[in-house]
């Protein structure tokens, strides 16, 4: 069996979290004979670096001794502002060589510094996506998904993000059951896809500031199979269709079409991962009227059918064969 090697770059002011989630990933996984990587850590001098909490942590070594690892991964923090140009000198000299080539949340900043974002698109976390794609123009910045993967690129959002993205590279590399026990063990859900929205249709759209429309925006999150046409909906804020849909936007930064079709696609997709009813009973609740309505819109949006998203993104039992991916013998290691 071939071992897959992991280095993990470390810096003054790195977000723990960034370092730690991904590397307790690829850990757990390492826990099952099939699978197998070695980890290591590195700082520019191999000296110990304070993280943006204020934990100390200790590299393996520096990354002038490092060799060329399978997996390279670079997290963000707050160090990231202003990193050490011969850090991005090393990540420019040493980053084509890895066959994969990750960053997590503003990890990216650093790749991007060292051009080796180039051409490819890429995200990161919410908060620096405006930065990144200004600062780099020949950068593809997509600020919407959770992770996005571009060849032997990998680059994801913020913190818990990073989780996601190590899950499914142990996906690929071991299949969809051991990395669905890597996650039950960290008490995560494997079911995040990588074009997941890094918001909710709540936190993506601004509150409107006048308590008409804010009404109507909670009226929309709690009852998604109501009728949500733009007639309905100023009826309840007592304005005209046309005045709404333009106060709307403008207070929202959203048309309410693209609102409720947001909320409806995230209680459709809720119910699918945490409830057995039948994919038509959720196109009711969720305002689609029939399944090949919602089909279209899923298909749309997350580039799957409903049937296939639940399939691959809900829970699953686990198996019965002690000791092996899926099984709880993990948690006895």
């Amino acid at each position: 069996m071939q071992q897959r090697s992991v280095l993990v770059v470390l810096f003054d002011g790195v977000q723990s979290l960034d370092v730690t989630g991904p590397m307790e990933v690829f850990a757990g996984a390492s826990r099952f004979p099939e699978a197998s990587y070695g980890l290591r850590t590195a700082s520019l001098d191999g000296a110990p670096v304070r993280s943006s909490c204020g934990l100390t942590l200790i590299p393996d070594g520096s990354l002038a001794d490092a060799a060329t690892p399978h997996t390279l991964l670079v997290p963000g923090g707050q160090g990231t502002r202003a990193p050490a140009p011969a850090l991005i000198d090393w990540l420019r000299a040493n980053g084509p060589r890895p066959d994969r080539l990750v960053s997590v949340c503003s990890g990216a900043l650093l790749l991007a510094a060292a051009g080796q974002l180039d051409g490819h698109r890429v995200t990161t976390h919410w908060n620096v996506c405006d930065h990144l794609a200004r600062t780099y123009p020949a950068v593809e910045v997509d600020p919407e998904p959770i992770f996005v993967r571009d060849g032997r690129l990998a680059t994801s959002a913020g913190v818990t993000a990073g989780i996601d993205l190590a899950l499914a590279l142990v996906e690929e590399d071991h299949g969809r059951d051991m990395a669905l026990t890597v996650a039950r063990h960290l008490v995560v859900f494997l079911r995040r896809p990588g074009n997941q929205s890094q918001f909710s249709a709540q936190l993506t759209a601004q509150t409107a500031r006048r308590e008409p429309l804010r009404e109507v925006q909670h009226w929309i999150t709690e009852h998604p199979g109501a009728d949500l046409t733009v007639e309905s909906l100023a009826a309840r804020a007592r304005l005209s269709p046309r005045h709404f849909a333009r106060a709307f936007q403008a207070e929202t930064g959203m048309t309410p079409g693209r609102y409720v079709d947001r909320v409806r696609l995230e209680q459709a997709r809720r119910l699918l991962e945490d409830t057995t009813d039948g994919v038509a009973q959720i196109a009711r609740a969720c305002g689609y009227g029939t399944p090949e309505a919602m089909r279209r819109a899923f298909v749309k949006a997350l580039g799957t059918a409903p049937a296939e998203y639940r399939r691959r993104f809900s829970p699953r039992p686990a198996a019965a064969s002690p000791g092996r991916p899926g099984t709880t013998g993990y948690l006895t290691h």
